[in-house]
């Protein structure tokens, strides 16, 4: 199991839905709960795409800094 506290964070911290953020990564809203209730392990690409729309590192965003920026 794989949790991703920090994409509901980000994503609540923003005033964003979860439907928006799956537009983003052209899934559907389903596939991007899965990511943040930690029942499927999101995928590389998607975590760089999230990265880059939300200005953060993808070590922030997986939980092994609380650095926002290298």
């Amino acid at each position: 199991m794989y949790y991703y506290k920090r994409l509901r964070d980000l994503r609540e911290d923003n005033d964003l839905l979860q439907k928006q953020i799956a537009e983003v990564l052209d899934i559907t809203r389903e596939q991007y709960q899965l990511y943040e209730s930690g029942k499927r392990e999101i995928k590389v690409h998607q975590l760089i795409v999230l990265a880059d729309y939300y200005d953060v590192s993808i070590d922030y965003l997986l939980g092994r800094t609380d650095k926002q920026k290298l």
